[in-house]
């Protein structure tokens, strides 16, 4: 907007129509070639979309109070129908093949489910290690470190932990401390 005012105000308003007819064009070409990224799109994209979307929408309803239910009641009632099939093989396998199917989906879902959460947890940790002074940007992307320099980072930590520690800074020796210092004056002693 800036650009095509100084513009027309240097060199008339035809200039400024044309470059207002070419951000129009601009605009448009950019929605045509977003449309066709979107249209090019490899088909494990759109699978993956479909299946996050899905996954979502499943672990919000199949996470509700309402499903639990409709589980116990499924459950209730084919414990109801037992003896009128007898107890038979077939019976208890309805049971168990339902129970199995279900499971197996579930382990999915619920993977799904966690890699998004906590792939949103650690971006947002990253953000606050970024936004804050003072902190280390090394720990940012904690979780692509190897086991190793997992292990090494935490033995470091704990170094730092014990000098800590030694120097009386640990805040958690102090609220020990005070903790047992009010529990002594309650005592009465």
């Amino acid at each position: 907007m800036r650009l095509g005012s100084c513009l027309r105000g240097r060199y008339g308003a035809a200039t400024g129509l044309r470059l207002a007819g070419y951000n129009i064009m601009a605009i448009a070409t950019q929605k045509e070639k977003l449309k066709q990224q979107e249209e090019s799109r490899d088909f494990f994209c759109v699978v993956s979309d479909a299946f996050r979307l899905f996954a979502r929408r499943s672990s919000m309803v199949l996470g509700s109070a309402w499903a639990f239910g409709s589980a116990i009641l499924i459950i209730v009632i084919w414990g109801l129908t037992g003896p009128m099939f007898h107890y038979s093989n077939t019976w208890q396998l309805i049971i168990n093949t339902g129970t199995t199917i279900v499971t197996f989906l579930m382990v999915f879902l619920i993977q799904n489910t966690q890699n998004r959460d906590g792939k949103a947890a650690h971006l947002k940790l990253d953000e606050i290690i970024r936004a804050l002074k003072g902190a280390r940007n090394q720990l940012i992307d904690l979780e692509k470190l190897s086991d190793e320099d997992l292990t090494s980072l935490e033995k470091q930590f704990e170094r730092v932990r014990k000098k800590a520690e030694r120097n009386g800074n640990n805040l958690g020796s102090i609220g020990r401390a005070n903790r047992a210092e009010r529990a002594s004056r309650g005592k009465g002693i």
